[in-house]
């Protein structure tokens, strides 16, 4: 009966520990996990001129505020007008780069004032596995986008 037990409970923190969808990388090209983080906003409420530019190691320091991490592939998603305050980042970090160190490092650098004239009214950092966004944006689009992000599989 004991060894019930035991197996029962390994089972279960098995589980538990398998279960938790953050842990999981999120499979698919950056263009379509993008896609995906504007399902259900209109197109009407999505900035003009709006498009995804792939970031390189020479210019992560505008989009992310630090050059300090390490990551295999990054897109934005941008207005091609200065002054809409709106930038969707998604990058795939390196495996030798630890992906709390680069959330925390992307939360500590952000600047959502970095179109000078307007700013961003909400900052997210998120993680699916390997897949981080820094999302700005006005409240509405920002929580939509994050709300996508934390259901992608």
């Amino acid at each position: 009966m004991k060894k019930i037990g035991k197996i029962l409970c390994a089972l279960l923190l098995f589980m538990f520990m398998t279960g938790c969808g953050s842990s999981k990388d999120v499979s698919g090209s950056l263009e379509d996990i993008m896609t995906k983080l504007y399902d259900g906003i209109p197109e009407s409420n999505l900035p003009m001129g709006l498009s995804n530019t792939e970031i390189t190691s020479d210019d992560i320091e505008y989009y992310v505020g630090t050059k300090d991490i390490k990551f295999d592939e990054a897109i934005v998603s941008e207005s091609m007008v200065g002054s809409i305050a709106h930038s969707v980042v998604l990058l795939r970090v390196s495996d030798d780069e630890s992906v709390s160190d680069v959330v925390k490092k992307i939360e500590e650098s952000a600047n959502p004032r970095k179109w000078i004239c307007v700013e961003a009214e909400e900052v997210y950092v998120l993680n699916k596995g390997n897949l981080v966004v820094l999302i700005m944006s006005d409240t509405d689009r920002a929580n939509t986008i994050k709300d996508n992000f934390n259901k992608l599989k």
